[in-house]
């Protein structure tokens, strides 16, 4: 059984670190995956800070995640960038990995825009491709609301008819098209535990029960940011399409590449999402 009475601590002792840190609480979280790291570059930094710093926050393991919670202002919002993420593979559990999504949430983020890299499932997808998030499958066998629930921090039972705010989807569909972004798509994204990636014959069968986008991340973060009352916009970059009649290796190296040479046009994205998306 969980300790949710220490949970809670933890949790609020986090929070108020960054609080304190900070001349105003953020409104919108960003959380930047897999060779995802840059957009911090655009902000006007108010307070950077390492997670190792923070109480309780976990650690992050993998290669292009620099672990870093930067605030400030993009695009006129107030902003919290979470700049690198855990995984469950790493050895975390769904809620460890969400924690920081907590954390914030209990700063008021009343927002989230959770991006990865993924593998893409949908033959028509090229590398590159950024997927609008319309709908999950969590196939993690975790759920980072298990245990004890405290209902000051969302209800027992949340509803996910649409996990995905509608007007949020609507709105990056809509600037894609009026910047002339390329290969802007809407589809379902399924997370996998991992770390191994999927085999031809898993390939098949996560196409076959309706995934476009298959990764290892996002899902607990998002489960959390909805406990907690947010609306979720979730993007995924395609870094690599899998053909599970002609399967090639996949190397996390070339993921990692592919998902820098499509930042440019996803900072763009979000950038402009934030300046126009109504409060």
């Amino acid at each position: 059984m969980v300790d949710m009475e220490q949970y809670q601590q933890q949790v609020e002792a986090a929070a108020a670190h960054i609080r304190a840190c900070i001349s105003e609480p953020p409104e919108v979280l960003i959380q930047l995956g897999t060779g995802l790291g840059e957009l911090v570059r655009a902000m006007q930094v108010d307070c950077s800070l390492a997670y190792a710093e923070i109480p309780h926050f976990p650690r992050s393991t993998v290669v292009s995640h620099d672990g870093n919670l930067v605030i400030g202002r993009l695009a006129g919002r107030r902003t919290a960038i979470l700049q690198g993420r855990f995984h469950c593979y790493e050895g975390y559990s769904a809620r460890e990995v969400a924690f920081p999504i907590r954390a914030l949430a209990l700063l008021g983020v009343r927002t989230a825009i959770i991006t990865n890299a993924s593998g893409g499932l949908n033959p028509t997808f090229r590398p590159g491709t950024i997927m609008i998030v319309a709908d999950h499958i969590n196939l993690l066998g975790d759920n980072p609301l298990r245990g004890p629930n405290i209902d000051a921090w969302g209800p027992r039972f949340p509803d996910l008819s649409t996990p995905y705010a509608p007007e949020l989807r609507q709105l990056a569909r809509r600037l894609a098209k009026r910047l002339g972004l390329a290969e802007v798509v809407e589809g379902t994204y399924v997370c996998i535990p991992g770390p191994s990636l999927e085999t031809p014959a898993e390939t098949r069968f996560l196409r076959m029960i309706g995934a476009d986008a298959v990764g290892m991340s996002s899902v607990p973060e998002i489960l959390v940011a909805l406990h907690a009352g947010m609306r979720v916009l979730g993007l995924s970059v395609v870094a690599n399409v899998n053909d599970p009649d002609h399967f090639r290796p996949i190397r996390i190296e070339e993921i990692i590449a592919a998902a820098r040479k499509a930042e440019p046009r996803l900072q763009q994205l979000i950038i402009n999402t934030l300046a126009e998306m109504q409060p």
